[in-house]
């Protein structure tokens, strides 16, 4: 699902920045778009966490093999060691049960999230062992399709700014958080586009 603010946002970014004017022409007719699930998107986030695309893929393939829907009642029905088996450390089997025990009981409040404000999905997200800001920032981006979220700390987005701002010296925080003030409302959709300067082929989280 593409955002219905994507083309209103491309548009003003446009006018406003020369160098996002650039990328924008660049990368026409491309945009961001939801994967879906909440729990699976969080699910498969945790289980890329500081591997390779490539194991992370092979790592949910079999675990997707081994569950019947990667959903939270069949991840808290599946044992540790199954889990274990199609890849994932035990650290990460910790993880994926408290994730899916916050989904199963409640403490995750997705019918309320359309309600909520960034930070407070921040705060509901990252009280879950495993997850924390930058993660939840790029659920908000790619999953809930929030259309100013500014990941400070991603390093995708200071290497693009630095490349396309700054002759090539990375940002230090505060002076990225200045520079992307430009940017509102619609710093998701630069982010994006900074990122597609630097991979041509979209992410998808």
């Amino acid at each position: 699902m593409t955002p219905r603010y994507w083309r209103q946002a491309s548009r003003e970014l446009a006018r406003i920045d020369p160098v996002m004017s650039r990328l924008i022409d660049a990368h026409a007719g491309a945009s961001i778009a939801s994967r879906g699930d909440p729990f699976a998107t969080l699910f498969r986030s945790i289980v890329g966490q500081q591997i390779s695309v490539k194991a992370a893929d092979s790592v949910w393939a079999r675990l997707m093999a081994a569950l019947p829907a990667p959903t939270p009642q069949a991840v808290l029905a599946c044992s540790a060691e199954r889990l274990r088996g199609c890849g994932l450390s035990a650290r990460k089997v910790e993880y994926i049960s408290d994730l899916a025990g916050h989904f199963a009981d409640g403490r995750i409040h997705t019918r309320r999230w359309p309600r909520m404000s960034d930070a407070e999905i921040v705060a509901e997200l990252t009280a879950v062992r495993g997850i924390g800001v930058w993660t939840v920032e790029m659920f908000l981006i790619f999953n809930l399709l929030r259309p100013d979220v500014f990941p400070l700390d991603d390093i995708g987005l200071q290497k693009a700014v630095a490349r396309h701002y700054l002759a090539g010296e990375r940002p230090r925080r505060s002076e990225l958080a200045r520079i992307g003030e430009r940017w509102r409302p619609w710093r998701s959709v630069a982010t994006w586009y900074l990122w597609r300067s630097l991979d041509p082929v979209p992410v998808e989280y």
